[in-house]
């Protein structure tokens, strides 16, 4: 999935965790790709028959309508498609008695579905949704020298770290003679016990999620010769061993090197979005100094150029996703009309806006977040939409500086 179709999927599953039912009301089914359609609106009818005995006449009747509904949907397609097929249906209360609407979602998983379920409830049942979602390919790191080891994981966006080791291998020493080779064989031994302690941490850390097949690889960085005593030899799991991708001079092996490896693994790390993410602030910023005819910042700026034919690229903060905006169109002209509320208590004091072209007012008006409407605005356009996480330091950055909105032209 595109990092824009993983958040229209999220934002969706976010939406459906939020709908409540009165009742038992509300229908989960997930389709798996070796259940044919035919056989799944079959099971339904035998719902829809079994669903006359529920006592309550509302919960009964509702239940018979998604029922329904979902079968109507599903004799549109010939077969269930490559992943499966996901349904969500059922009545849902707006307000009191009497503001009830059937609503009904049907989702292509973006992965293949293994399970059958049919489940009748209160709520949505977004689970298996939810993991196929969850960010599973991670990288370990470690970073050492003769003093100590971090541990750490760099999980999509985040960087996680584990633990943090220290060796207990004296420094340097002002014995001499005999007692220097003396003091040198213990210092070897020491590090060789710390070798195996390291190994022994990485065992503990990365293994597991090796066998689960969601380790995409071991980052080894630190100052000095110690990383590759550590690697060169057999201080790690053989399994562990051969994920090693990349191993790189760093000035520390504390939590501080996390920063530099980060910089310097970005080649093995291409695919990583933090990595991915980072580039593209930093090219922002690189564009800002040497060329800045060709970049656009601030919120006002950005929405301006949504149809210019120069627009390339458009970095939003995710943070856009809180930040409402009021759309309507003319009823005069037709004209798109959009404006930015400064509070979000404002938004519920706008009844209608007023055309800038002609002056009239507008039609209905909806209120939804900024990065929905920039994603509405730029589907089916050559620019391309790049969602950035507040999470990160770059992506801060963007917030703080740029408004959370930026633009390259070409």
């Amino acid at each position: 999935m595109s990092a824009l179709e993983r958040y229209k999927l999220k934002k969706l599953v976010k939406e459906l965790d939020r709908k409540t039912g009165r009742g038992t009301e509300l229908i989960s089914l997930y389709i798996p790709p070796s259940r044919r359609i035919s056989d799944v609106i079959a099971y339904l009818r035998e719902e829809l028959s079994t669903a006359d005995n529920i006592k309550s006449k509302s919960t009964r009747k509702n239940v018979q309508s998604a029922l329904e509904s979902i079968m109507q949907r599903l004799k549109l397609y010939r077969k269930t498609p490559p992943n499966g097929l996901v349904v969500f249906c059922g009545v849902i209360p707006r307000a009191g008695p009497g503001t009830e609407k059937l609503e009904i979602y049907l989702i292509e998983p973006p992965e293949r579905l293994d399970v059958f379920l049919y489940r009748c409830d209160s709520r949505f049942h977004t689970e298996f949704l939810k993991e196929m979602l969850a960010e599973k390919k991670c990288y370990g790191i470690i970073l050492l020298d003769r003093s100590e080891a971090t541990f750490a994981l760099l999980k999509g966006r985040r960087v996680e770290v584990l633990d943090n080791i220290t060796s207990g291998v004296p420094g340097k020493h002002s014995a001499g003679g005999q007692s220097q080779r003396r003091f040198e064989r213990i210092i070897e031994q020491l590090a060789h016990e710390f070798y195996k302690r390291v190994g022994e941490y990485a065992t503990k850390y990365f293994l597991n999620l090796h066998k689960q097949g969601v380790l995409a690889g071991i980052l080894i960085g630190g100052p000095g010769p110690t990383k590759y005593d550590f690697v060169n030899k057999d201080y790690m799991h053989y399994e562990l061993k051969q994920k090693v991708i990349g191993v790189f001079d760093i000035g520390y092996a504390g939590e501080e090197g996390l920063r530099e490896l980060m910089h310097k693994a970005s080649e093995k790390l291409r695919e990583v979005r933090h990595i991915q993410e980072r580039k593209l602030v930093q090219e922002l910023l690189y564009y800002i100094a040497t060329k800045p005819e060709n970049v656009a910042y601030g919120i006002n700026e950005v929405l301006s150029l949504l149809n210019d034919p120069r627009l390339k690229v458009v970095l939003a903060s995710e943070a856009l996703d809180e930040k409402p905006v009021v759309v309507g169109y003319c009823k005069s002209c037709g004209e798109k009309v959009l404006y930015l509320p400064k509070s979000r208590e404002e938004v519920y004091q706008i009844k209608e806006l007023k055309c800038k072209r002609c002056k009239a007012t507008t039609a209905d008006i909806r209120v939804i977040s900024l990065l929905e409407y920039l994603i509405e605005e730029l589907e089916g356009k050559r620019a391309r939409l790049e969602i950035i996480s507040a999470e990160t330091e770059e992506g801060q950055q963007l917030l703080k500086a740029f408004f959370g909105l930026a633009a390259f032209l070409g």
